[in-house]
C-alpha cells in the first residue's frame, strides 16, 4: 500500500496535469473543475489539498458592488461565474407606501459545470443570501421596504452585494478551518499557530524548559507592562483575529502596581468576574499569577516589559493608583475596541476586509444580538456623528445624507474624554496608557495623545521600556538560550514583539496609521 504522502503527491500531480491539459492545451471548458472533485477523494488526500487552497480568511465575503436603479450596474468576476452584472428594479406589487424591488443578477461564463457562487445581500435594515448554479438571469425579491429610510438608501446607494470568494467548497473548508480557532484543544492551538504563521509571518520557536519563570516580585515595579498572548480556546481564537487585523503579536495586556506598603498588584481591563462580566480589576499579584499558571486554559504566554529607569523615575505612582482605583470595577471598553485599529479608508483592512464588510458585519450582529451590537459600536458611531440614540441603520442613513461614507466615519479618532452610558471606555491597552498619561509619562504632549487610538502593538513599540539587557533582573530569560530584550515569564513558545521599544511619543500619534499584513508598515508621524 502506498503511503499517504506518496498518494498525496501523485494526486496533486494528476490534478495538475488534468488542469493543464484541459485549460491550456485545448483551451475549452471542462465539464468539471479539478477542485470540484476533491471531496470525492479519500479524506487523507483531499483535506491537505483543501487546507493549502483555503483558510479561515475565505469565510469573509468580498464586496463586489451595489445594485441600484440610478447607478451604473456593477460588473465583476465571481468564483464560479466569470462574468456577472446586477441592477435593481423598483415596484409596488405589495401596495405599500414605498413598495419593494427586484434585484436582477445575471451570471455567465462558468469555469466548470459543477461550480456555484454564493452571495450575501445587505442593506442597513436586512441581510439575506442566495446561491447560483445555472448561467442565466436570477432575481431576488424584496417584497416591501421597511420604510422611507430603507427605500431612500437603496434608491441612492443600492443593495450591497458580497461574494463568497472561495465558492461553496472553499466556504465549507474555511468553516472547517475557522472552527478550531475557538476550540480549547490541541487541534485549536495548532490552528491558531498555523493561522498566525500563514497570515502574519509569525514564528513559534519552542523555548527550553522550564516554561515558567521563578519571579522575584522585588524586581517588579509600578508601571511595568505585561504583554499576554493566548493561543487556544475562546480567547485564543478572538486574539488570533485581533492580531491579524492590527499587527500586534500580543492579544491582551495588564500592568503592575505597587501600593504604599510595597505589595504588588496587577491592573487589568478585561478580567472576568464571578458573574462572567469583563471588567477592570485590581488584583493581588499572587492571585493573578496563580490564575495564569493554574486556571487559565487558553495557554497564555506572558512577557514582562520593565520600564526604563528614567521613565520609571517620571512615573507618578500616587496618580496611577488614584486612576486605577477610580476605574476598578468599571466595564471593559467594548465601545471603542475596534476603532483603535481603523485609522484610514483602505490601509487597515487585510483583504478581503473593507469598510463595506465591516458595515455589513455590524448589520448582521445588529439583527442577531441587538443589545451586544449597540454596546460594541452604536454609541461610538453616534459620538463620531455628534448624534445621540441613533440605531445602526439610522447611522448608515445619516452618513449618506451628509454626503460622507461609513468608511470615513470609522476613521474619525476616538477621544479619551468621551463619556459613554457606562462611563469612560477603555480597552485593556487603553486602560494602561491612560494610567501612563495620569502618571506623567507622556509629559507636555499628553493632551494631544488619544490613547484609545493605540493598539497593543502601538503600546509595546513606545520607547518607554528598558533598553539595556544588563539591567534586566537575573531571573529574566535565565533558562532561555535566546536573550530577549524583555522578560518572558510564561509560555512554551518564544514571544516576539516586532518594533519593540522603538518609537518616541509625538502629538496625535497613531491616529492615521496604515497596518496591512504581512509587514504592517506604518508611515512616518502617522
Amino acid at each position: 500500500m502506498a503511503s499517504s504522502s506518496s498518494l498525496l503527491c501523485k494526486t496533486i500531480f494528476i490534478i495538475t496535469i488534468i488542469s493543464l491539459f484541459g485549460q491550456q492545451i485545448f483551451a475549452v471548458k471542462l465539464p468539471f473543475h479539478p477542485q470540484d472533485l476533491l471531496p470525492l477523494l479519500p479524506r487523507q488526500v483531499s483535506w491537505p489539498i483543501l487546507n493549502s487552497l483555503n483558510s479561515a480568511v475565505d469565510l469573509l465575503p468580498t464586496f463586489v458592488g451595489a445594485a441600484s436603479s440610478t447607478n451604473q450596474s456593477p460588473e465583476w468576476k465571481g468564483a464560479c461565474f466569470y462574468k456577472n452584472t446586477a441592477w435593481m428594479e423598483f415596484h409596488n406589487e405589495s401596495g405599500s407606501e414605498f413598495g419593494g424591488g427586484t434585484l436582477h443578477l445575471k451570471v455567465s461564463k462558468a469555469h466548470s459545470w459543477t461550480c456555484m457562487d454564493i452571495y450575501v445581500f445587505v442593506t442597513p435594515y436586512r441581510v439575506t443570501w442566495d446561491y447560483y448554479f445555472l448561467a442565466r438571469e436570477h432575481t431576488l425579491e424584496f417584497k416591501e421596504w421597511q420604510g422611507k429610510a430603507e427605500y431612500e438608501y437603496v434608491k441612492n446607494r443600492g443593495v450591497s452585494i458580497f461574494l463568497m470568494q472561495a465558492g461553496m467548497l472553499g466556504t465549507l473548508e474555511a468553516l472547517w478551518d475557522v472552527f478550531p480557532l475557538f476550540t480549547n484543544t490541541g487541534w485549536g492551538e495548532n490552528s491558531n499557530i498555523g493561522f498566525l504563521e500563514k497570515h502574519m509571518g509569525a514564528s513559534f520557536e519552542q523555548r527550553p524548559e522550564p516554561w515558567v519563570t521563578n519571579i522575584s516580585v522585588d524586581d517588579v515595579h509600578s508601571g511595568d507592562f505585561l504583554a499576554i498572548s493566548k493561543i487556544r480556546g475562546r480567547w485564543g481564537g478572538f486574539e488570533t483575529l485581533e492580531k491579524w487585523v492590527s499587527g500586534a503579536y500580543a492579544g491582551h495586556t495588564a500592568v503592575c502596581l505597587k501600593d504604599s506598603e510595597g505589595k504588588l498588584w496587577v491592573g487589568e481591563s478585561g478580567h472576568e468576574n464571578d458573574q462572567g462580566e469583563d471588567i477592570i480589576a485590581l488584583l493581588p499579584w499572587d492571585e493573578w499569577w496563580d490564575f495564569e499558571l493554574n486556571k487559565d486554559d487558553s495557554n497564555p504566554h506572558i512577557a514582562l516589559l520593565p520600564l526604563h529607569p528614567d521613565v520609571r523615575a517620571m512615573f507618578n505612582e500616587t496618580a496611577a493608583w488614584e486612576y486605577a482605583q477610580i476605574m476598578d470595577g468599571k466595564p471593559y471598553g467594548y465601545h471603542n475596541m475596534i476603532f483603535s485599529w481603523i485609522d484610514t479608508l483602505d490601509e487597515n483592512y487585510p483583504p478581503p476586509l473593507d469598510a463595506h464588510l465591516v458595515a455589513s458585519g455590524m448589520t448582521v450582529w445588529n439583527h442577531i444580538q441587538p443589545e451586544y451590537a449597540a454596546n460594541m459600536w452604536n454609541e461610538a458611531l453616534n459620538k463620531r456623528l455628534g448624534t445621540q440614540g441613533l440605531s445602526l441603520s439610522e447611522i448608515l442613513v445619516e452618513v449618506e445624507k451628509r454626503g460622507s461614507s461609513f468608511g470615513e466615519l470609522l476613521t474619525i479618532p476616538e477621544q479619551d474624554d468621551w463619556l459613554y452610558s457606562d462611563g469612560k471606555s477603555t480597552s485593556c491597552v487603553a486602560f494602561i496608557l491612560e494610567m501612563y498619561k495620569e502618571a506623567g509619562l507622556f509629559g507636555p504632549i499628553a493632551s494631544s495623545i488619544q490613547v484609545t487610538e493605540f493598539t497593543i502593538k502601538d503600546a509595546y513599540t513606545l520607547n518607554f521600556f528598558e533598553n539595556n539587557s544588563s539591567r534586566l533582573p537575573k531571573w529574566c530569560n535565565d533558562a532561555d538560550t535566546v536573550k530577549l530584550p524583555y522578560c518572558q515569564i510564561l509560555g512554551k513558545y518564544r514571544m516576539e514583539l516586532p518594533g519593540y521599544n522603538t518609537l518616541e511619543p509625538y502629538p496625535h500619534m497613531n491616529e492615521q496609521c496604515p497596518s496591512l499584513p504581512p509587514t504592517y508598515s506604518r508611515t512616518q508621524n502617522c
